[in-house]
C-alpha cells in the first residue's frame, strides 16, 4: 500500500506480531523508513497516520 505524503510517496506496510500491529512507513525517494507498534484492535487509518506523521517528522531532523 502507498500514500502520498506531501510530494514524496509513501509505502506502507502492515506486520500482526501476536495481539499487536507494526506499521511502517518508508519514503520512496530517500528510502528512510520508520516504525510504530500498536494494538490489533485500531484502525489501520489511525496506525497509518501515525506512521506517517513519524515518517514526517524523521525526515524533518534529517533536513535540519
Amino acid at each position: 500500500m502507498s500514500t502520498q505524503s506531501g510530494k514524496s510517496e509513501v509505502y506502507i506496510e502492515f506486520h500482526p506480531v501476536g495481539r499487536q500491529v507494526k506499521v511502517t512507513a518508508i519514503d520512496a525517494t530517500t528510502g528512510v523508513e520508520v516504525s510504530v507498534m500498536g494494538p490489533s484492535t485500531a484502525s489501520r487509518a489511525d496506525l497509518q497516520t501515525l506512521a506517517v506523521r513519524k515518517l514526517q517528522r524523521r525526515l524533518e531532523q534529517l533536513r535540519d
